[in-house]
């Protein structure tokens, strides 16, 4: 038996780092650095432009570009022999991924990724496209037609490069420059505008805004909840349930696994790119938590518990933090994991229950997706069962006992691969949902597995203090940015919001002081994403609008506004306001790119009431009144519980004025409920406890 290891041909500069998609590129024969001192002091050194490729892990056309251009030997050498070749993974360096794909939307108008962008030895931007086929197709040029040119143009026409990467490194700068640099006038009536424009907008056919590609429109719908909380208005809360019983029933959402991919390609919600991303899961089980506390839907509380269990089984790395993504990809195809044709689910189920399923999960022969089907619900429950003249709960129950064989046999399949990094930001999204979930559904999983993720991030990616932005392998680096704060910080609010554990809220605090000393922009408010600890960056950008995750300037200012409401402190309540007028032109100006923001400027102005609840923390009455809470939808509300018994009961007063002078009543545990610092008898019941809620 031959048990020779077989090297390979090609080892790059990759090959000691820690992210998996750097690490999927360490035997390509492209002589790939990573972003590095030595890469850049190679370039200026040799005079050599750069060649920098910014992808994912989970990115589907990142994957082909590999396959077709840099495992290609004859490419590989045109880019060794004429650049200094630079891999990035943009979830590891959202600096340089906002910088560069500035510059290359600046220069054509688009962007995505692959991100491909060629720059100076000074890291001005030449020229720049995303994906390049290895021949000229569909207008576009061939990669190494792209290769020669600048080349060709740095050896003969150098001075032209140089005067147009000035240009757009000027425009850069300048677009940096201006974000958050203004200090408007605060306006209650932005979130109406706002709500109007996204009507305007509503897909009434299909649900969601505009037209395809669909990225699922998390903000859009918490903007439009919270505005239905404080109107009442019903035609707020329309587009919110039909959009997310489209997205729950489309093939966006994984029928059989739970979680959701990223988007879809097409206006029905049916045909995703199915790579699936933490944040993406953490955003939209929280908004489905919100909406299944406002409606009662069972529908949304089955979404809530099936994506956090998916995150749960599936993305848990060693030591309780939560893995990135997972590919689009399996076995060289694109969401082969996820689709099927009416002979497997024979194969797996037999005759009868195969036609229940296809029926429900409208699988043909034919197929919706390259000759298979993906799983999607062309009518709900009620309406299947009626025209099918069946029982609607014994309809449920044979398809729960179906999906349940059926996701049996799909873990036999090859499984699309894991980016098993832990990053702090997306952690801290998922931490937050879980404590919410936890509290709301009163599911203790969720409870355990946020603080096990949280106790993580402050044990493994926090070194003497400072917080660190990734993980793996046991290996914790890069500096954190604004939005590993911020988000961290609200994170662990809502820790403490779930478990009254003070020693949350001190580091939260603790925390917030760190994030206005790394990052805070004296001269026009706002946040910076990076620290005066990230180097060799060509501006130092002001993130200012949302993207498929929250703006890290609105979670900074909803951090500090949560920690100045819950411990009276002006300063941070100040430092909240200064952000919200840094952004507030493009708030008015851009309403859509800023939706999580005018969420909380709709809070400012009309924040919900602050609760606190007196009682022994294990007494059944005390759990009660915290589960009538929990139980509300309360935006913009705080909420603080003390148990009088406990060791550090009057520190913990000390430090939160909303539980100063609250006895509980005759013993008995006790609720108050208070606006604008002026609160309304004690009660001791959830009834008397409902009726001061919203």
């Amino acid at each position: 038996m031959d048990n020779t290891i077989t090297q390979p041909a090609h080892t790059n500069h990759l090959a000691h780092e820690t992210s998996p998609y750097l690490l999927q590129h360490a035997h390509n024969p492209v002589d790939w650095y990573p972003w590095s001192t030595a890469a850049l002091e190679r370039a200026r050194r040799e005079d050599k432009p750069i060649f920098l490729s910014i992808g994912y892990s989970a990115c589907h056309w990142c994957h082909v570009m590999e396959r077709e251009s840099f495992e290609n030997q004859q490419t590989a050498e045109l880019l060794n022999r004429h650049f200094v070749c630079i891999k990035v993974d943009r979830e590891e360096r959202p600096d340089l991924d906002e910088i560069y794909m500035t510059a290359v939307q600046m220069m054509t108008g688009s962007g995505g990724w692959p991100l491909s962008v060629f720059l100076t030895p000074d890291l001005k931007p030449i020229f720049g496209g995303t994906y390049f086929p290895p021949e000229a197709r569909h207008g576009m040029a061939s990669f190494r037609t792209v290769l020669e040119s600048i080349a060709n143009l740095w050896e003969k026409k150098r001075a032209n490069l140089l005067a147009n990467a000035e240009e757009v490194t000027r425009a850069v700068r300048a677009h940096a420059a201006a974000a958050g640099a203004g200090n408007g006038k605060l306006k209650a009536a932005l979130p109406e505008v706002a709500t109007k424009e996204l009507l305007a907008s509503f897909d009434r056919r299909w649900g969601g805004f505009g037209g395809a590609p669909k990225f699922p429109p998390t903000a859009a719908l918490a903007l439009l909840l919270q505005q239905y909380a404080q109107t009442k208005n019903p035609q707020l809360l329309q587009p919110v349930t039909f959009t997310l019983d489209a997205m729950a029933h489309g093939g966006i959402h994984d029928q059989l696994g739970g979680g959701f991919h990223r988007y879809v390609v097409d206006e029905r919600w049916l045909v995703p790119h199915f790579e699936k991303m933490l944040y993406d899961n953490a955003l939209l089980a929280g908004v489905y938590l919100d909406a299944w506390q406002v409606t009662g839907q069972p529908l949304y509380r089955h979404v809530v518990c099936t994506t956090c269990d998916y995150v749960l089984r599936d993305m848990t790395a060693p030591g309780g933090g939560f893995c990135s993504s997972q590919d689009a990809d399996s076995e060289g195809h694109e969401g082969l994991f996820y689709i099927w044709t009416p002979a497997e689910i024979q194969k797996v189920l037999g005759a009868d229950d195969t036609g229940l399923f296809c029926k429900f999960y409208d699988v043909t022969r034919e197929g919706n997706f390259e000759g298979r089907n993906i799983l999607h619900v062309s009518r709900d429950l009620e309406t299947f069962a009626r025209i099918e003249k069946l029982d609607a709960a014994e309809v449920e129950q044979r398809l729960a006992a179906i999906r349940a064989k059926l996701f049996a046999a799909r873990t036999q399949r090859i499984s699309p691969g894991l980016d098993d990094k832990v990053l702090t930001s997306w952690n801290a999204l998922m931490i937050s949902t879980l404590a919410r979930a936890a509290r709301t559904l009163d599911i203790l999983r969720y409870r355990l597995a946020a603080e096990q993720a949280a106790a993580f991030i402050l044990t493994t990616m926090r070194v003497e203090g400072r917080l660190l932005h990734t993980s793996r392998a046991g290996q914790a680096r890069q500096p954190a940015f604004l939005d590993d704060y911020a988000l961290l910080c609200n994170a662990l609010l809502d820790l403490y919001e779930t478990t009254q554990d003070a020693r949350r809220l001190a580091t939260a605090e603790e925390l917030a002081e760190q994030m206005v000393a790394l990052f805070h922009d004296e001269k026009a408010g706002g946040f910076f994403m990076t620290s005066s600890e990230h180097t060799d960056l060509l501006a130092r950008t002001k993130p200012a609008f949302d993207g498929q995750e929250p703006s890290a300037n609105f979670a900074a200012a909803r951090a500090l506004w949560r920690l100045g409401r819950l411990l009276d402190k002006n300063e941070y309540l100040k430092e909240a306001e200064r952000t919200l007028q840094a952004f507030a032109p493009a708030m008015e100006q851009m309403p859509r790119g800023q939706l999580n923001m005018i969420g909380l400027l709709g809070t400012w102005f009309q924040s919900g009431p602050d609760v606190a609840i007196i009682g022994a923390a294990d007494a059944p009455e005390t759990r009660a009144l915290w589960q009538e809470v929990y139980h509300h939808y309360l935006p913009g509300s705080i909420w603080v519980g003390l148990d009088p018994e406990q060791p550090d009961a009057q520190e913990i007063v000390r430090r939160i004025p909303l539980l100063a002078d609250r006895p509980a009543l005759a013993g008995r545990s006790t609720a108050y409920v208070c606006r604008n610092r002026a609160c309304q008898k004690p009660v001791t019941t959830p009834g008397e406890l409902r009726k001061l809620l919203p």
